[in-house]
């Protein structure tokens, strides 16, 4: 593996801007990418669940990455999602990115069949043993998989050497102390947007990645910083008030919403891919609403 320092802190979850024709807007993405390092955070993700890889064909996930790469020129670490039906695909996804330069691979299992514990845990052994120069960060959303990572297959998977992190979606902060009870510190773990990040981080997480810090990417850095210096009620002061972004994420198409916010502040990140469908005229008042009470924060 690497020597690369451990991940943590603030890692956005890219949305993806892509045209009516198909092309990825490149410029659009570049200056969202600028516009996050400049506002502090600490990596970035592209091709998460908010980059709505589940639509995007092999070509505009390889372009997106170069895209990613290049606006970066290394300035925080990278680390990008992996995500197929077959392991050979995943494989492969993990294995080209590792030759272009990525700094870490976020591992996601797709499936139309359900798999048992054994496809699972084979499926994420493989991505690692692919690029074992590279950390892994296992990522598990049950409200959109049909195949979970269940306790059992954790503990297994937290034995593979560079298979260091799990982000779990599951909105279930017990089962996150579950987790950390069952591997120790072998398994750093980062917060989801369906979590309450400073209840994470206070449980001993090493930070957040989601897709609603493209939206407060300053206000998140500073609730980390908060957090990691120890000043909980400072932290569970400005988490009180930024949830409401969590809640309007929660209600609504995640990719769709995050793009309608980028949007309201600049950046013409077009709409979700079809057939996923733009927020209404009204929803997106709603979401203005809610960033006009949060950008002073």
């Amino acid at each position: 593996m690497t020597d690369m320092p451990p991940l943590h802190g603030v890692f956005p979850y890219l949305v993806s801007p892509v045209d009516a024709q198909g092309n990825i807007m490149e410029t659009v993405l570049g200056d969202l990418v600028e516009h996050l390092i400049n506002k502090g955070v600490h990596g970035l993700t592209p091709l998460g669940s908010t980059g709505e890889f589940a639509y995007l064909n092999w070509s505009q996930r390889r372009r997106i990455v170069d895209v990613v790469l290049e606006t970066n020129a290394g300035r925080v670490p990278i680390v990008t999602g992996v995500a197929a039906t077959t392991t050979l695909e995943a494989t492969h996804q993990a294995r080209h990115f590792s030759d272009c330069g990525v700094d870490g691979i976020l591992a996601i299992l797709e499936a139309y069949f359900p798999i048992g514990n054994k496809g699972v845990v084979d499926y994420f052994t493989a991505i690692a043993e692919t690029v074992p120069e590279r950390p892994v960060v296992m990522y598990t959303n049950p409200q959109f998989q049909r195949s979970d990572l269940t306790l059992e297959s954790i503990q297994q998977l937290a034995l593979v050497p560079n298979i260091l992190y799990l982000k779990d979606a599951s909105s279930n902060t017990g089962r996150l102390l579950s987790i950390m009870n069952l591997v120790g510190e072998k398994l750093r773990i980062f917060s989801a947007s369906a979590h309450i990040p400073v209840c994470v981080m206070m449980l001993g997480g090493v930070g957040w990645m989601a897709g609603p810090a493209c939206v407060i990417p300053e206000q998140s850095v500073r609730l980390y910083q908060l957090a990691i210096q120890n000043h909980w009620d400072k932290a569970i002061s400005l988490q009180r008030k930024l949830w409401s972004i969590n809640q309007m994420f929660a209600k609504y198409n995640l990719a769709a919403c995050i793009k309608a916010a980028l949007e309201i502040q600049g950046f013409p990140v077009g709409n979700p891919l079809p057939p996923q469908t733009p927020l209404t005229t009204v929803q997106k008042e709603e979401i203005e609403v809610v960033l006009s009470r949060l950008a002073h924060l």
